[in-house]
Protein backbone atom coordinates (compact mmCIF):
# COMPACT_ATOMS: atom_id res chain seq x y z
CA UNK A 1 0.00 0.00 0.00
CA UNK A 2 1.42 3.34 -1.03
CA UNK A 3 0.84 6.42 1.08
CA UNK A 4 1.63 9.91 -0.22
CA UNK A 5 4.29 11.04 2.18
CA UNK A 6 7.99 11.71 2.48
CA UNK A 7 8.66 8.12 1.39
CA UNK A 8 7.92 6.24 -1.77
CA UNK A 9 6.38 3.33 0.11
CA UNK A 10 5.77 3.09 3.83
CA UNK A 11 6.76 -0.59 3.78
CA UNK A 12 9.73 -0.12 1.47
CA UNK A 13 13.08 1.61 1.86
CA UNK A 14 12.92 4.95 3.62
CA UNK A 15 14.13 7.21 0.82
CA UNK A 16 13.07 10.81 1.47
CA UNK A 17 11.87 12.84 -1.49
CA UNK A 18 14.06 15.83 -2.20
CA UNK A 19 13.91 18.76 -4.52
CA UNK A 20 10.11 19.07 -4.55
CA UNK A 21 8.83 22.29 -6.12
CA UNK A 22 5.89 24.29 -4.83
CA UNK A 23 6.27 23.17 -1.24
CA UNK A 24 7.22 26.43 0.48
CA UNK A 25 4.06 26.48 2.62
CA UNK A 26 4.46 22.80 3.55
CA UNK A 27 8.06 23.19 4.64
CA UNK A 28 7.33 26.46 6.48
CA UNK A 29 4.71 24.76 8.64
CA UNK A 30 6.91 21.68 9.09
CA UNK A 31 9.79 23.87 10.31
CA UNK A 32 7.74 24.81 13.38
CA UNK A 33 8.38 21.32 14.75
CA UNK A 34 12.12 22.07 15.03
CA UNK A 35 11.89 25.58 16.48
CA UNK A 36 12.88 26.84 19.89
CA UNK A 37 11.61 29.97 21.58
CA UNK A 38 8.59 30.57 23.81
CA UNK A 39 5.41 28.62 23.17
CA UNK A 40 3.40 31.88 23.20
CA UNK A 41 4.96 32.92 19.87
CA UNK A 42 2.41 30.75 18.05
CA UNK A 43 -0.30 33.20 19.13
CA UNK A 44 1.26 35.83 16.85
CA UNK A 45 0.43 33.64 13.85
CA UNK A 46 -3.31 33.49 14.57
CA UNK A 47 -5.69 35.21 12.16
CA UNK A 48 -9.02 36.86 12.94
CA UNK A 49 -11.01 33.66 12.45
CA UNK A 50 -8.89 30.96 14.06
CA UNK A 51 -7.26 31.30 17.47
CA UNK A 52 -4.78 29.02 19.17
CA UNK A 53 -4.71 28.76 22.93
CA UNK A 54 -1.88 28.28 25.39
CA UNK A 55 -3.08 26.15 28.25
CA UNK A 56 -1.11 27.32 31.31
CA UNK A 57 0.58 24.90 33.65
CA UNK A 58 1.21 25.34 37.34
CA UNK A 59 2.77 28.67 38.27
CA UNK A 60 5.34 27.01 40.53
CA UNK A 61 6.33 24.50 37.81
CA UNK A 62 7.46 26.86 35.05
CA UNK A 63 10.62 24.80 34.63
CA UNK A 64 8.44 22.11 32.97
CA UNK A 65 7.07 24.56 30.39
CA UNK A 66 7.58 23.39 26.76
CA UNK A 67 9.08 25.57 24.06
CA UNK A 68 7.40 26.29 20.72
CA UNK A 69 8.73 23.27 18.81
CA UNK A 70 7.99 20.82 21.60
CA UNK A 71 4.43 22.09 22.07
CA UNK A 72 3.67 22.37 18.33
CA UNK A 73 4.94 18.93 17.31
CA UNK A 74 3.21 17.22 20.23
CA UNK A 75 -0.08 19.02 19.63
CA UNK A 76 -0.10 18.34 15.88
CA UNK A 77 0.72 14.65 16.27
CA UNK A 78 -1.92 14.15 18.97
CA UNK A 79 -4.57 16.04 17.00
CA UNK A 80 -3.93 14.45 13.60
CA UNK A 81 -2.94 10.87 14.43
CA UNK A 82 -4.83 9.93 17.61
CA UNK A 83 -7.13 6.92 17.01
CA UNK A 84 -10.25 8.71 18.29
CA UNK A 85 -9.53 12.13 16.82
CA UNK A 86 -12.17 14.47 15.42
CA UNK A 87 -12.39 15.04 11.65
CA UNK A 88 -9.84 17.37 10.08
CA UNK A 89 -10.21 20.15 7.53
CA UNK A 90 -8.36 19.58 4.26
CA UNK A 91 -5.12 21.49 3.86
CA UNK A 92 -5.18 22.68 0.26
CA UNK A 93 -1.84 23.67 -1.19
CA UNK A 94 0.26 21.65 1.26
CA UNK A 95 0.92 18.03 2.14
CA UNK A 96 -0.23 17.64 5.76
CA UNK A 97 1.33 14.20 6.01
CA UNK A 98 4.77 15.70 5.36
CA UNK A 99 4.21 18.19 8.21
CA UNK A 100 3.08 15.40 10.54
CA UNK A 101 6.08 13.26 9.61
CA UNK A 102 8.44 16.12 10.47
CA UNK A 103 6.64 16.50 13.81
CA UNK A 104 7.16 12.78 14.43
CA UNK A 105 10.81 13.10 13.43
CA UNK A 106 11.29 16.08 15.77
CA UNK A 107 9.66 14.14 18.59
CA UNK A 108 11.98 11.21 17.93
CA UNK A 109 15.09 13.44 18.00
CA UNK A 110 13.98 14.98 21.28
CA UNK A 111 13.08 11.58 22.70
CA UNK A 112 16.59 10.28 21.96
CA UNK A 113 18.02 13.38 23.65
CA UNK A 114 15.72 12.91 26.63
CA UNK A 115 16.74 9.26 26.99
CA UNK A 116 20.36 10.38 27.34
CA UNK A 117 19.38 13.19 29.71
CA UNK A 118 17.39 10.73 31.80
CA UNK A 119 20.51 8.58 32.19
CA UNK A 120 22.43 11.69 33.27
CA UNK A 121 19.62 12.59 35.68
CA UNK A 122 19.69 9.16 37.30
CA UNK A 123 23.49 8.95 37.57
CA UNK A 124 24.22 12.54 38.59
CA UNK A 125 20.95 13.60 40.15
CA UNK A 126 18.78 10.86 41.56
CA UNK A 127 21.68 8.98 43.15
CA UNK A 128 22.81 12.23 44.77
CA UNK A 129 19.38 13.65 45.46
CA UNK A 130 20.14 16.02 48.39
CA UNK A 131 22.74 18.00 46.45
CA UNK A 132 20.65 17.90 43.29
CA UNK A 133 17.62 19.39 45.05
CA UNK A 134 19.68 22.25 46.48
CA UNK A 135 21.12 23.12 43.06
CA UNK A 136 17.71 22.75 41.42
CA UNK A 137 16.07 25.04 43.96
CA UNK A 138 18.70 27.69 43.26
CA UNK A 139 18.13 27.44 39.51
CA UNK A 140 14.33 27.57 39.86
CA UNK A 141 14.55 30.71 41.99
CA UNK A 142 16.96 32.26 39.50
CA UNK A 143 14.71 31.35 36.54
CA UNK A 144 11.68 32.97 38.15
CA UNK A 145 13.69 36.08 39.00
CA UNK A 146 15.04 36.30 35.43
CA UNK A 147 11.48 36.69 34.13
CA UNK A 148 11.41 40.14 35.69
CA UNK A 149 12.47 43.13 33.58
CA UNK A 150 14.14 44.61 36.64
CA UNK A 151 17.91 44.47 36.10
CA UNK A 152 18.51 44.53 39.83
CA UNK A 153 16.34 41.45 40.26
CA UNK A 154 18.25 39.66 37.49
CA UNK A 155 21.54 40.56 39.12
CA UNK A 156 20.19 39.26 42.42
CA UNK A 157 19.37 35.91 40.77
CA UNK A 158 22.90 35.56 39.46
CA UNK A 159 24.31 36.56 42.85
CA UNK A 160 22.12 33.93 44.51
CA UNK A 161 23.52 31.21 42.26
CA UNK A 162 27.07 32.36 42.95
CA UNK A 163 26.34 32.36 46.68
CA UNK A 164 25.12 28.76 46.47
CA UNK A 165 28.33 27.88 44.63
CA UNK A 166 30.43 29.58 47.31
CA UNK A 167 28.57 27.72 50.04
CA UNK A 168 29.15 24.46 48.17
CA UNK A 169 32.91 25.12 48.08
CA UNK A 170 32.88 26.01 51.78
CA UNK A 171 30.91 22.84 52.49
CA UNK A 172 33.56 20.78 50.70
CA UNK A 173 36.35 22.40 52.71
CA UNK A 174 34.61 22.30 56.11
CA UNK A 175 33.01 18.88 55.78
CA UNK A 176 30.87 18.13 58.89
CA UNK A 177 30.82 14.40 58.17
CA UNK A 178 33.41 11.63 58.21
CA UNK A 179 33.75 8.26 56.60
CA UNK A 180 31.27 7.16 53.89
CA UNK A 181 28.87 10.07 54.40
CA UNK A 182 31.70 12.57 53.92
CA UNK A 183 32.49 11.13 50.51
CA UNK A 184 28.78 10.91 49.64
CA UNK A 185 28.26 14.57 50.64
CA UNK A 186 31.19 15.65 48.46
CA UNK A 187 29.77 13.67 45.55
CA UNK A 188 26.30 15.15 46.16
CA UNK A 189 27.79 18.63 45.70
CA UNK A 190 30.02 17.83 42.72
CA UNK A 191 28.04 15.27 40.68
CA UNK A 192 25.06 17.57 39.84
CA UNK A 193 27.58 20.07 38.44
CA UNK A 194 29.29 17.33 36.44
CA UNK A 195 25.87 16.21 35.24
CA UNK A 196 25.08 19.76 34.13
CA UNK A 197 28.22 19.90 31.93
CA UNK A 198 27.38 16.46 30.52
CA UNK A 199 23.77 17.46 29.86
CA UNK A 200 24.89 20.73 28.25
CA UNK A 201 26.89 18.88 25.59
CA UNK A 202 23.92 16.61 24.84
CA UNK A 203 21.54 19.58 24.59
CA UNK A 204 23.85 21.61 22.36
CA UNK A 205 24.33 18.72 19.94
CA UNK A 206 20.57 18.21 19.64
CA UNK A 207 19.89 21.95 19.37
CA UNK A 208 22.31 22.23 16.44
CA UNK A 209 20.62 19.29 14.72
CA UNK A 210 17.14 20.79 15.16
CA UNK A 211 18.24 24.21 13.95
CA UNK A 212 19.96 22.75 10.88
CA UNK A 213 16.72 20.98 9.95
CA UNK A 214 14.72 24.16 10.58
CA UNK A 215 17.01 26.18 8.28
CA UNK A 216 17.17 23.46 5.62
CA UNK A 217 13.37 23.32 5.29
CA UNK A 218 13.08 27.08 4.82
CA UNK A 219 15.94 27.08 2.30
CA UNK A 220 14.08 24.54 0.18
CA UNK A 221 16.41 21.57 0.53
CA UNK A 222 13.40 19.50 1.66
CA UNK A 223 15.23 17.17 4.01
CA UNK A 224 13.43 13.92 4.61
CA UNK A 225 11.67 13.16 7.87
CA UNK A 226 12.86 9.77 9.16
CA UNK A 227 9.99 8.00 10.90
CA UNK A 228 11.14 4.38 11.37
CA UNK A 229 8.46 3.81 14.00
CA UNK A 230 5.82 4.06 11.23
CA UNK A 231 7.23 1.03 9.36
CA UNK A 232 6.10 -2.31 10.84
CA UNK A 233 8.86 -4.91 10.59
CA UNK A 234 6.79 -7.81 11.94
CA UNK A 235 3.07 -8.65 12.30
CA UNK A 236 3.24 -8.19 16.08
CA UNK A 237 4.21 -4.51 16.04
CA UNK A 238 0.80 -3.09 16.87
CA UNK A 239 1.98 0.47 17.58
CA UNK A 240 3.78 0.76 14.25
CA UNK A 241 0.78 -0.66 12.42
CA UNK A 242 -1.55 1.75 14.22
CA UNK A 243 0.69 4.69 13.26
CA UNK A 244 0.81 3.50 9.66
CA UNK A 245 -2.99 3.29 9.55
CA UNK A 246 -3.30 6.76 11.08
CA UNK A 247 -1.03 8.22 8.39
CA UNK A 248 -3.03 6.43 5.70
CA UNK A 249 -6.27 7.77 7.20
CA UNK A 250 -4.82 11.28 7.19
CA UNK A 251 -3.91 10.96 3.51
CA UNK A 252 -7.39 9.64 2.64
CA UNK A 253 -9.16 12.43 4.51
CA UNK A 254 -7.02 15.00 2.70
CA UNK A 255 -8.53 13.72 -0.58
CA UNK A 256 -12.14 13.97 0.65
CA UNK A 257 -14.65 15.79 -1.58
CA UNK A 258 -16.61 17.03 1.44
CA UNK A 259 -16.00 20.57 2.75
CA UNK A 260 -17.68 22.84 5.30
CA UNK A 261 -19.12 26.33 5.06
CA UNK A 262 -18.74 28.25 8.35
CA UNK A 263 -20.61 31.49 7.64
CA UNK A 264 -18.29 34.54 7.55
CA UNK A 265 -15.27 32.23 7.75
CA UNK A 266 -16.13 30.95 4.28
CA UNK A 267 -15.34 27.41 3.16
CA UNK A 268 -12.92 26.03 5.73
CA UNK A 269 -9.62 25.35 4.04
CA UNK A 270 -10.44 27.50 1.00
CA UNK A 271 -10.72 30.89 2.65
CA UNK A 272 -13.38 33.55 2.85
CA UNK A 273 -15.71 34.38 -0.02
CA UNK A 274 -14.53 37.67 -1.51
CA UNK A 275 -16.91 37.92 -4.48
CA UNK A 276 -20.20 36.47 -5.79
CA UNK A 277 -21.84 36.82 -9.23
CA UNK A 278 -25.32 35.46 -9.97
CA UNK A 279 -27.06 34.91 -13.27
CA UNK A 280 -30.77 34.17 -12.76
CA UNK A 281 -33.38 34.24 -15.53
CA UNK A 282 -36.61 32.43 -16.42
CA UNK A 283 -36.59 29.33 -18.59
CA UNK A 284 -38.63 30.37 -21.65
CA UNK A 285 -38.92 28.24 -24.82
CA UNK A 286 -37.04 29.61 -27.82
CA UNK A 287 -39.93 28.35 -30.00
CA UNK A 288 -43.34 29.23 -28.45
CA UNK A 289 -44.87 26.25 -30.25
CA UNK A 290 -42.58 23.78 -28.57
CA UNK A 291 -41.79 22.95 -24.97
CA UNK A 292 -38.33 23.02 -23.46
CA UNK A 293 -36.51 19.71 -23.71
CA UNK A 294 -36.20 18.41 -20.13
CA UNK A 295 -32.74 18.66 -18.59
CA UNK A 296 -31.29 18.70 -15.07
CA UNK A 297 -28.84 20.80 -13.10
CA UNK A 298 -26.26 18.05 -13.48
CA UNK A 299 -26.37 18.44 -17.29
CA UNK A 300 -25.41 22.10 -16.94
CA UNK A 301 -22.72 21.35 -14.37
CA UNK A 302 -21.22 18.61 -16.53
CA UNK A 303 -20.94 20.99 -19.49
CA UNK A 304 -19.32 23.63 -17.27
CA UNK A 305 -16.90 21.00 -15.95
CA UNK A 306 -15.83 20.05 -19.48
CA UNK A 307 -15.23 23.67 -20.49
CA UNK A 308 -13.28 24.54 -17.34
CA UNK A 309 -10.72 21.92 -18.32
CA UNK A 310 -9.82 24.15 -21.24
CA UNK A 311 -8.85 27.12 -19.05
CA UNK A 312 -5.15 26.38 -19.42
CA UNK A 313 -5.46 26.76 -23.20
CA UNK A 314 -5.64 30.10 -24.98
CA UNK A 315 -5.38 31.66 -28.45
CA UNK A 316 -2.05 33.32 -27.63
CA UNK A 317 1.21 31.80 -26.43
CA UNK A 318 1.57 34.08 -23.41
CA UNK A 319 1.65 31.75 -20.44
CA UNK A 320 -1.68 32.15 -18.72
CA UNK A 321 -3.35 29.72 -16.34
CA UNK A 322 -1.46 26.68 -15.04
CA UNK A 323 -3.44 23.45 -14.96
CA UNK A 324 -6.17 23.78 -12.31
CA UNK A 325 -7.74 21.18 -10.06
CA UNK A 326 -11.43 20.73 -10.95
CA UNK A 327 -13.60 18.82 -8.49
CA UNK A 328 -17.20 18.34 -7.46
CA UNK A 329 -17.63 19.36 -3.83
CA UNK A 330 -20.33 18.50 -1.32
CA UNK A 331 -20.59 21.52 0.99
CA UNK A 332 -22.01 21.08 4.49
CA UNK A 333 -23.11 24.17 6.47
CA UNK A 334 -21.86 24.51 10.05
CA UNK A 335 -22.08 27.27 12.65
CA UNK A 336 -19.66 30.16 12.58
CA UNK A 337 -18.31 29.21 16.02
CA UNK A 338 -18.59 25.43 15.61
CA UNK A 339 -15.77 23.62 17.40
CA UNK A 340 -16.03 20.42 15.36
CA UNK A 341 -17.30 19.06 12.07
CA UNK A 342 -18.95 15.79 11.13
CA UNK A 343 -18.25 14.22 7.76
CA UNK A 344 -21.00 12.49 5.74
CA UNK A 345 -21.41 8.80 6.50
CA UNK A 346 -23.39 5.88 5.13
CA UNK A 347 -23.50 3.69 2.05
CA UNK A 348 -22.98 6.70 -0.24
CA UNK A 349 -19.57 7.46 1.27
CA UNK A 350 -16.40 5.42 0.82
CA UNK A 351 -12.95 6.40 2.14
CA UNK A 352 -14.22 9.93 2.92
CA UNK A 353 -15.42 10.30 -0.70
CA UNK A 354 -19.09 10.95 -1.50
CA UNK A 355 -19.84 8.61 -4.38
CA UNK A 356 -20.60 9.93 -7.85
CA UNK A 357 -24.28 8.96 -7.91
CA UNK A 358 -24.83 10.69 -4.55
CA UNK A 359 -23.08 13.82 -5.85
CA UNK A 360 -25.45 13.90 -8.83
CA UNK A 361 -28.48 13.38 -6.59
CA UNK A 362 -27.48 16.28 -4.32
CA UNK A 363 -26.82 18.47 -7.36
CA UNK A 364 -30.27 17.76 -8.81
CA UNK A 365 -32.41 17.59 -5.67
CA UNK A 366 -30.99 19.48 -2.67
CA UNK A 367 -31.35 23.07 -3.85
CA UNK A 368 -33.70 24.48 -1.23
CA UNK A 369 -34.06 23.94 2.52
CA UNK A 370 -31.78 21.96 4.81
CA UNK A 371 -29.10 19.58 3.69
CA UNK A 372 -25.81 19.58 1.86
CA UNK A 373 -25.27 21.44 -1.41
CA UNK A 374 -23.26 20.70 -4.53
CA UNK A 375 -20.58 23.04 -5.91
CA UNK A 376 -18.20 22.63 -8.81
CA UNK A 377 -14.82 24.03 -7.88
CA UNK A 378 -11.83 25.07 -9.96
CA UNK A 379 -8.74 25.62 -7.85
CA UNK A 380 -5.20 26.89 -8.40
CA UNK A 381 -2.30 26.43 -6.01
CA UNK A 382 0.14 29.28 -6.64
CA UNK A 383 3.20 30.93 -5.12
CA UNK A 384 4.71 27.64 -3.90
CA UNK A 385 1.53 26.79 -2.04
CA UNK A 386 1.23 30.23 -0.45
CA UNK A 387 -1.91 31.23 -2.39
CA UNK A 388 -5.01 29.12 -2.95
CA UNK A 389 -7.55 30.49 -5.43
CA UNK A 390 -10.89 28.65 -5.65
CA UNK A 391 -13.84 29.55 -7.84
CA UNK A 392 -17.03 27.69 -6.89
CA UNK A 393 -20.04 27.25 -9.20
CA UNK A 394 -23.52 26.03 -8.28
CA UNK A 395 -26.60 25.64 -10.47
CA UNK A 396 -30.14 25.70 -9.05
CA UNK A 397 -33.59 25.55 -10.63
CA UNK A 398 -36.55 26.84 -8.60
CA UNK A 399 -39.90 26.86 -10.42
CA UNK A 400 -38.96 28.26 -13.86
CA UNK A 401 -35.90 30.25 -12.74
CA UNK A 402 -32.42 28.90 -13.39
CA UNK A 403 -29.67 30.45 -11.30
CA UNK A 404 -25.96 30.09 -11.92
CA UNK A 405 -23.84 31.41 -9.04
CA UNK A 406 -20.07 31.79 -9.17
CA UNK A 407 -18.20 32.69 -5.98
CA UNK A 408 -14.52 33.46 -5.41
CA UNK A 409 -12.54 32.20 -2.41
CA UNK A 410 -8.92 33.00 -1.60
CA UNK A 411 -6.58 31.65 1.07
CA UNK A 412 -3.42 33.68 1.59
CA UNK A 413 0.15 32.83 2.64
CA UNK A 414 1.10 31.20 5.91
CA UNK A 415 1.96 33.67 8.63
CA UNK A 416 5.48 35.18 8.40
CA UNK A 417 6.27 33.61 11.79
CA UNK A 418 6.71 30.27 10.00
CA UNK A 419 9.05 31.81 7.43
CA UNK A 420 11.56 33.12 9.98
CA UNK A 421 14.95 31.39 9.77
CA UNK A 422 17.04 30.54 12.84
CA UNK A 423 19.47 33.19 14.02
CA UNK A 424 22.37 32.86 16.39
CA UNK A 425 21.48 34.23 19.84
CA UNK A 426 23.23 37.53 20.52
CA UNK A 427 22.92 40.57 22.75
CA UNK A 428 24.13 44.16 22.73
CA UNK A 429 26.53 45.17 25.52
CA UNK A 430 28.19 48.47 26.34
CA UNK A 431 31.91 48.74 25.69
CA UNK A 432 34.05 48.95 28.80
CA UNK A 433 35.91 52.17 27.99
CA UNK A 434 33.64 53.75 25.36
CA UNK A 435 30.35 53.78 27.24
CA UNK A 436 28.61 55.52 24.36
CA UNK A 437 29.27 52.53 22.03
CA UNK A 438 27.90 49.00 22.04
CA UNK A 439 29.09 45.71 20.63
CA UNK A 440 27.37 42.45 19.75
CA UNK A 441 28.20 39.42 21.86
CA UNK A 442 27.32 35.87 20.82
CA UNK A 443 25.41 33.92 23.43
CA UNK A 444 25.53 30.15 23.99
CA UNK A 445 23.11 28.23 21.79
CA UNK A 446 21.69 26.57 24.90
CA UNK A 447 21.56 28.65 28.06
CA UNK A 448 22.16 27.41 31.58
CA UNK A 449 18.47 27.60 32.44
CA UNK A 450 17.56 25.74 29.26
CA UNK A 451 19.90 22.85 30.13
CA UNK A 452 18.30 22.55 33.56
CA UNK A 453 14.78 22.71 32.06
CA UNK A 454 15.50 19.97 29.55
CA UNK A 455 17.23 17.75 32.11
CA UNK A 456 14.37 18.03 34.61
CA UNK A 457 11.69 17.45 31.94
CA UNK A 458 13.48 14.50 30.37
CA UNK A 459 12.21 11.71 32.69
CA UNK A 460 8.60 12.90 32.17
CA UNK A 461 8.62 13.14 28.36
CA UNK A 462 7.69 9.50 27.91
CA UNK A 463 4.15 9.20 26.54
CA UNK A 464 2.97 7.58 29.78
CA UNK A 465 3.74 10.77 31.68
CA UNK A 466 2.57 13.19 28.97
CA UNK A 467 -0.68 14.15 30.80
CA UNK A 468 1.28 14.93 33.97
CA UNK A 469 3.83 16.98 32.00
CA UNK A 470 1.04 18.95 30.33
CA UNK A 471 -0.58 19.57 33.70
CA UNK A 472 2.71 20.82 35.17
CA UNK A 473 4.09 22.88 32.28
CA UNK A 474 1.10 23.62 30.08
CA UNK A 475 0.36 22.76 26.47
CA UNK A 476 -0.74 24.21 23.13
CA UNK A 477 -4.40 24.15 22.11
CA UNK A 478 -4.94 24.16 18.33
CA UNK A 479 -7.75 26.18 16.70
CA UNK A 480 -10.86 24.15 15.92
CA UNK A 481 -12.12 22.92 13.51
CA UNK A 482 -8.47 22.20 12.82
CA UNK A 483 -6.67 22.10 9.50
CA UNK A 484 -2.97 22.84 9.14
CA UNK A 485 -3.28 25.25 6.21
CA UNK A 486 -6.19 27.54 7.09
CA UNK A 487 -5.37 27.76 10.81
CA UNK A 488 -2.38 30.06 10.25
CA UNK A 489 -3.18 31.67 6.88
CA UNK A 490 -3.15 35.42 6.31
CA UNK A 491 -5.34 37.32 3.89
CA UNK A 492 -3.80 37.63 0.39
CA UNK A 493 -4.96 41.21 -0.13
CA UNK A 494 -1.89 42.77 1.51
CA UNK A 495 0.30 41.18 -1.18
CA UNK A 496 -0.16 43.12 -4.43
CA UNK A 497 0.61 40.31 -6.89
CA UNK A 498 -1.31 37.67 -4.94
CA UNK A 499 -4.33 39.96 -4.87
CA UNK A 500 -3.97 40.55 -8.61
CA UNK A 501 -3.89 36.80 -9.30
CA UNK A 502 -7.05 36.21 -7.26
CA UNK A 503 -8.94 39.04 -8.96
CA UNK A 504 -7.77 38.16 -12.48
CA UNK A 505 -9.00 34.58 -12.22
CA UNK A 506 -12.63 35.62 -11.75
CA UNK A 507 -13.37 37.09 -15.21
CA UNK A 508 -12.27 34.15 -17.44
CA UNK A 509 -13.88 31.60 -15.11
CA UNK A 510 -17.16 33.49 -15.06
CA UNK A 511 -17.24 33.78 -18.85
CA UNK A 512 -16.44 30.09 -19.37
CA UNK A 513 -19.18 29.10 -16.90
CA UNK A 514 -21.77 31.31 -18.57
CA UNK A 515 -20.82 30.22 -22.10
CA UNK A 516 -21.03 26.51 -21.18
CA UNK A 517 -24.37 26.98 -19.43
CA UNK A 518 -25.89 28.99 -22.29
CA UNK A 519 -24.78 26.32 -24.77
CA UNK A 520 -26.71 23.66 -22.79
CA UNK A 521 -29.77 25.91 -22.66
CA UNK A 522 -29.67 26.45 -26.41
CA UNK A 523 -29.36 22.72 -27.06
CA UNK A 524 -32.48 22.13 -24.99
CA UNK A 525 -34.64 24.75 -26.66
CA UNK A 526 -34.39 27.60 -24.13
CA UNK A 527 -34.51 31.26 -25.17
CA UNK A 528 -31.07 32.52 -24.12
CA UNK A 529 -31.44 36.19 -25.05
CA UNK A 530 -31.95 37.36 -21.44
CA UNK A 531 -29.26 34.98 -20.20
CA UNK A 532 -26.84 36.44 -22.73
CA UNK A 533 -27.66 40.04 -21.78
CA UNK A 534 -27.31 39.28 -18.09
CA UNK A 535 -24.01 37.47 -18.73
CA UNK A 536 -22.65 40.51 -20.57
CA UNK A 537 -23.64 42.76 -17.68
CA UNK A 538 -21.91 40.45 -15.18
CA UNK A 539 -18.78 40.46 -17.36
CA UNK A 540 -18.58 44.18 -16.73
CA UNK A 541 -19.31 43.91 -13.01
CA UNK A 542 -16.71 41.19 -12.43
CA UNK A 543 -13.98 43.59 -13.55
CA UNK A 544 -14.46 45.65 -10.41
CA UNK A 545 -10.99 45.30 -8.82
CA UNK A 546 -12.14 45.51 -5.20
CA UNK A 547 -12.61 42.32 -3.11
CA UNK A 548 -15.63 42.33 -0.81
CA UNK A 549 -16.60 40.51 2.36
CA UNK A 550 -19.31 38.62 0.51
CA UNK A 551 -20.27 36.45 3.49
CA UNK A 552 -20.85 39.37 5.87
CA UNK A 553 -24.44 40.33 5.12
CA UNK A 554 -25.24 43.89 6.21
CA UNK A 555 -28.82 43.23 7.24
Amino acid sequence: MTVESGYADIFGPQVPRTGDDGQAATFALASAAYRDGPMEEILKADNEWHKSTVKPGRAWASIFRPNLGEAFSRAVVDRMLSPGRKPLIQSFGIEPQVVVEHCLAANRIRRERDNRLTAVFVICGLLFLPGFLVWLLAFVIRTNIDKSDNKRASAFGTALLLAVGALAVLFLIKMPFTGFWAWYARAAVIMPVVGWFWAKRICERTARDLRERWAALLEGSSIGAKVPEAVPTSPGESQAEQLRQSLARLSAEQQSNSVFYAGPKGVLGMGTRWGAWQLAEDLVPADPTREIHPFRSWDVIRSIHDQLRMLERGPLNTGGFPKPSIRHWIVTPIGENASAVSRPEGTDVEAYQVKQHAVQEICNRQQFGSGDRHYLGVQWTLWDGQLIITMMTTVTVLHSTLRIEVTGHALGPVNPLFMAKPTAPTKQVTKSFKRWETRTVKLPLVTTNEVVRLAVRAPLTHHRFAPMLNWLGGSLGLPEPFGLRHAWADQPWRHRFMADDALRAATPVLRVVHAAAIRVLEENGVDTEKFGSRSSALSVVVQDPTPKKADVYDA
